[in-house]
C-alpha cells in the first residue's frame, strides 16, 4: 500500500463502522458479545458497560465512537486505538518501577551547580586559546571506525566504543580530537592558510578501567598548530598550557611539564639495532614505564623481540633525566638534543623555565607522535598525566593525505578538575547562579508591572529572575535570590508603584532605595 492508501482504508472502514451503530444504536446495548469486546479492547470498563445496558441512553455518543471504532478495526483487518486512562499506572493501576537513576558507569550528568563548573573551565580553556590567537572548530562525536585504528596495536583501538550502523558502516565516538582535527585539515587542502592555528573542546568516549581522574567520557581542550617546522610551535603551545594554570592559581610548585622527544628513542633503538617497524609497539610500552614494574617491561619488550643487551640499553637510557646526560649519550649534534636545548632556551623567554623537567622516558603511547613529547604532571604524583601532547609530521600521510609539521595537545577536563578541588581552587561564585536581579511582585496585580520590568532589565543585559508563581512570601524571595546569586532584589509593592517607583535591596550592602523604573539599568 502507498501511504495514501494506508491512511485512507482504516478512515473508511470507521466510517462505515460509525454509520452501522448509528443505524442500529440498540445492537451494541442488546448484544453482550459487542460489550465483551469493548472491555477486551480495553475501550471500556466492565462498570460502563453494565452501566450502558442498565441506562442505555447515559452511554451517550462516546461508547457509540467506541462501538465504531471495534466495527472499523474488525473490518479493515488492523489494529483499534486504544486510550489509556490518566488515572491508570500500569497495569490493575500498579505503579510503574523506577527506572535506574544513575547514568551509565563511566559517565557523568551535569546538573546546574556541576554545570558551573564545567563552564567555569571551559571558560578558561576558550579564553587562553583565544588569546593566543588560536580559532575554534568542531566535528562530530560519531566518526569513521578507519579514522582510528591504526598499524601500531596500541591500546587505543582496544578502548573504542565502535559498531556498525544501520547503513552497515563501522563507525567509533571519537576517543581523541587529533584525528578528527586532521580529517578536516586534509579536508582544507591548498586553501588551509599557513600556519593554521586551531582549538576544540569537545566530548571523547573511551572504554577502559576507571580510577581517579579516568573515565569512560571526558571532555577534551586541543589546541593544534600545522605549518612550522621548527620547535617554536611546541614553546608557543606549552606558554598556552602554563598560561591557563596560572590563571587557575596553580604553580610550577604544584604541577611541572615533563619534556623529551621520540627521536631519543629512536636513536637508542638504531645503536642497538632495533628494526624500524618495532619503534611505534616499544614506544607503547616505554610509555608504561612509570605504571609497571622494571621486570613486567622487560617481559614485553622481549617478547616484541628485543634482545636483552637493546633492553638494557633503552632502560638506562629513559632513567636519563638531564640534557647533559643526553648529550654524553648521542652527542651534541644529535637532532634530538639540539631540538630540546633550543626548546629549553624558548620556555627561559617565554617565563616558564621552571615548569619544564627533561624526562627521557616520556614517549606518548599514541603512533602518530615523530618529535618533542610533553606531559603535564601533579609534582605531588597523586594523579595520572594532566595533559599530553607533542609533534605528529606523519599524521596526515597515514591518513592518505599529503605530510605537513603538525603540533599539538590535549588536555581533558577530568584530572584537572580533581586538582582544582584539591588546592580549593573554584571560585565561591560557583556555588551558587549567576542572576543579576530578581524582581519580585507582592501580588499577582502587580505582575504585568514585573514582567515589564524584567524585561526592560534583560533588554539591558542583565540576569534577571521573574517570581512567577502566587502566593511567596518576602522571605522566601530573599532567600531565593542568594541561591541564584543575585545581586539585587527588585521588589514590586502595590504603594511604590502607585508612587512611580520600585524598592531596590541591594544584598551585598543590604541597603535599600526606591528607584524609578527608567534608572533600574
Amino acid at each position: 500500500l502507498n501511504p495514501r492508501e494506508r491512511t485512507s482504508r482504516p478512515r473508511a472502514a470507521a466510517h462505515r463502522g460509525e454509520m452501522l451503530a448509528a443505524k442500529h444504536p440498540s445492537a451494541m446495548m442488546r448484544t453482550p458479545t459487542s460489550l465483551r469486546a469493548l472491555i477486551r479492547g480495553g475501550l471500556i470498563t466492565r462498570r460502563s458497560a453494565a452501566s450502558s445496558v442498565a441506562n442505555p441512553a447515559a452511554a451517550g455518543w462516546g461508547l457509540h465512537r467506541r462501538f465504531a471504532v471495534v466495527a472499523a478495526a474488525k473490518e479493515s483487518g488492523g489494529r483499534s486505538t486504544t486510550t489509556v486512562s490518566p488515572d491508570k499506572q500500569g497495569d490493575a493501576g500498579k505503579k510503574a518501577k523506577q527506572i535506574d537513576l544513575q547514568p551509565p558507569k563511566g559517565t557523568r550528568d551535569f546538573p546546574p551547580e556541576e554545570m558551573r563548573v564545567r563552564n567555569w573551565l571551559f571558560g578558561h580553556f576558550r579564553d587562553v586559546a583565544r588569546s593566543f590567537g588560536f580559532e575554534e572548530f568542531d566535528a562530530p562525536v560519531l566518526e569513521s571506525e578507519e579514522l582510528y585504528v591504526r598499524k601500531a596495536g596500541e591500546e587505543i583501538t582496544t578502548q573504542l566504543y565502535n559498531f556498525e550502523d544501520k547503513g552497515n558502516r563501522r563507525v567509533a565516538l571519537r576517543p581523541e580530537l587529533t584525528p578528527s582535527f586532521a580529517r578536516l585539515i586534509l579536508q582544507q587542502g591548498k586553501s588551509l592558510a599557513i600556519p593554521a592555528k586551531w582549538f576544540a573542546v569537545g566530548q571523547c568516549w573511551r572504554y577502559e578501567r576507571m580510577t581517579r581522574g579516568r573515565r569512560r567520557e571526558h571532555y577534551q581542550w586541543n589546541m593544534d598548530i600545522v605549518g612550522v617546522e621548527g620547535v617554536e610551535a611546541e614553546a608557543e603551545l606549552l606558554a598556552a598550557i602554563t598560561d591557563f594554570f596560572t590563571r587557575l592559581g596553580i604553580t610550577s610548585a604544584d604541577v611541572g611539564i615533563k619534556v623529551s622527544s621520540r627521536k631519543v628513542l629512536q636513536a637508542v633503538l638504531r645503536r642497538f639495532e632495533v628494526p624500524d617497524d618495532s619503534f611505534a609497539p616499544v614506544c607503547v610500552v616505554v610509555d608504561k614505564i612509570e605504571k609497571l614494574p622494571r621486570e613486567k617491561v622487560v617481559e614485553e619488550l622481549a617478547e616484541l623481540g628485543v634482545k636483552e643487551a637493546a633492553i638494557d640499553g633503552i632502560l638506562d637510557a629513559m632513567a636519563m633525566r638531564s640534557l647533559d646526560q643526553l648529550e654524553s649519550l648521542l652527542g651534541a649534534d644529535a637532532a634530538a638534543v639540539a631540538d630540546l636545548k633550543l626548546l629549553f632556551s624558548h620556555a627561559e623567554a617565554y617565563g616558564y623555565r621552571d615548569w619544564l623537567v627533561f624526562d627521557a622516558s616520556v614517549v606518548r603511547g599514541l603512533s602518530y607522535y615523530t618529535g618533542v613529547v610533553f606531559e603535564g604532571f601533579d609534582r605531588a604524583g597523586e594523579l595520572r598525566a594532566i595533559c599530553g601532547g607533542g609533534r605528529y609530521n606523519k599524521l596526515l600521510g597515514a591518513l592518505g593525505g599529503e605530510d605537513r609539521p603538525m603540533v599539538g595537545f590535549g588536555f581533558g577536563d577530568a584530572v584537572i578538575m580533581e586538582l582544582v578541588k584539591d588546592k580549593g581552587l573554584l571560585p565561591e561564585s560557583l556555588k551558587s547562579g549567576n542572576v543579576d536581579d530578581l524582581v519580585y511582585p507582592m501580588n499577582a496585580a502587580l505582575r504585568p508591572a514585573a514582567m515589564g520590568i524584567a524585561a526592560r532589565l534583560r533588554a539591558a543585559g542583565r540576569s534577571v529572575d521573574l517570581v512567577i508563581e502566587d502566593g511567596k512570601k518576602p522571605k522566601w524571595a530573599f532567600k531565593h535570590a542568594e541561591r541564584c546569586g543575585a545581586s539585587r532584589v527588585v521588589l514590586i509593592g502595590e504603594k511604590e508603584w502607585e508612587q512611580g517607583v520600585v524598592r531596590v535591596k541591594d544584598l551585598a550592602t543590604r541597603e535599600e532605595t526606591d528607584v524609578k523604573p527608567e534608572d533600574l539599568c
